[in-house]
């Protein structure tokens, strides 16, 4: 008998923009590798078109975008809306930072979903993935 296997999720982390401050980025990355996920990390300083260019070219499931600086507003709907030009429409994009409540709302309707603050648990945010790609 043979047995059924699934594929993993594909996660690319982005750390966006002019922001250095990658010790969170790097523990998502280890925590996703833990849970089963192929990592791809696109290093520091990634612009928006790299992150989008990337996210196609490595046929991800998930883009995790990570920014502190403040540009969020700016840099994550600029990816997001690559991502679509480019033909990367169902792919999952979730951020994360430092992200005013304010802000949440308006991202979501960008498509950017969890906008998950410092101190939220790593299962957390695994689990909102798992549960975003089911839905889609």
């Amino acid at each position: 008998m043979q047995e059924s296997k699934t594929k993993p999720i594909r996660i690319l982390v982005a750390k966006l923009g002019l922001d250095g401050h990658d010790r969170g980025a790097l523990v998502l990355c280890r925590a996703f590798r833990d849970a089963g996920m192929e990592v791809i990390y696109s290093g520091l300083f990634a612009t928006p078109e790299q992150v989008a260019k990337m996210a196609i070219d490595e046929d991800v499931d998930v883009v995790a975008m990570s920014l502190l600086n403040g540009a969020h507003l700016t840099l994550f709907p600029k990816v997001a809306r690559l991502i679509k030009e480019y033909g990367g429409e169902k792919i999952v994009l979730v951020g994360g930072g430092i992200i005013p409540e304010k802000d949440k709302p308006l991202l979501e309707k960008e498509g950017i979903t969890g906008n998950f603050g410092p101190g939220t648990s790593l299962q957390t945010i695994i689990d909102h993935i798992n549960k975003e790609l089911k839905r889609r």
